[in-house]
């Protein structure tokens, strides 16, 4: 199958680098190319590619809003949207993590980063650069901004669904939660996809910043510790 992908950035020249590193890879095509927010979600609606690599700062409507208006219309909810970011601690990622994007990529990242984040994200299978992902979620987690969570919306989760999104939210993907809670692969993603319905969470992205924002996952846990908090 081709990944179909849509190019945002206000720079032709990182554009134009973008589009002849993706349309190198046998497996991928870029249907086109925006210079903004706006153009971006037209080119979104036009195309319903598999995923847009969206720039966050560009002139006009930034890449955040870009996102949102994706994510939030039905026609264009199911496309993927891969953050490109000079910075690895900006906030503008952190809201457009909340907008409903998939991920961040830093723009200095390798060519095959690049293609293998365009893969992973296309399937919807983890998040991307979870190292730096958890980091930036928990600079920001405690900002004081409407949850994407209701209080008590943990409540309605299972225990071990609870264990399941806990380390959903240090990164791990459904393989490697299978092996550090002892089941199966096919188990984890049951449990994953039972997540995203019972939060009403549009991908693993959302489940990350519901799960700090609720407190079940906190900033600082040492990398060895994979219990959830107390209730």
């Amino acid at each position: 199958m081709t990944i179909s992908v849509v190019i945002a950035d206000d720079q032709a020249l990182v554009r134009g680098g973008f589009r002849v590193l993706v349309d190198t890879a046998a497996d991928m095509a870029v249907l086109g190319e925006a210079g903004d927010g706006t153009q971006a979600v037209a080119l979104a609606r036009q195309h319903h590619p598999d995923v847009v690599l969206m720039d966050v700062r560009m002139p006009g409507q930034d890449g955040i809003e870009a996102t949102r208006q994706i994510k939030e219309d039905d026609g264009t909810a199911e496309v993927k949207v891969l953050i490109l970011t000079t910075f690895d601690l900006d906030e503008y990622v952190y809201a457009a993590l909340r907008a409903g994007a998939s991920g961040f990529l830093l723009k200095d990242t390798s060519p095959e980063q690049l293609l293998e984040a365009i893969r992973v994200v296309a399937s919807g299978e983890a998040l991307l650069a979870p190292t730096v992902t958890r980091r930036l979620i928990e600079a920001f987690a405690a900002r004081d901004e409407p949850a994407l969570a209701a209080p008590g919306a943990l409540d309605a989760l299972t225990e071990r669904e609870r264990e399941v999104l806990h380390e959903v939210a240090r990164g791990y993907s459904n393989s490697e939660i299978a092996g550090r809670l002892h089941m199966s692969a096919a188990t984890a993603k049951t449990h994953v996809s039972r997540l995203l319905m019972k939060l009403a969470a549009r991908d693993r992205a959302q489940l990350v910043v519901v799960a700090y924002e609720t407190g079940l996952a906190r900033p600082g846990l040492l990398a060895d510790d994979r219990r959830p908090p107390e209730r």
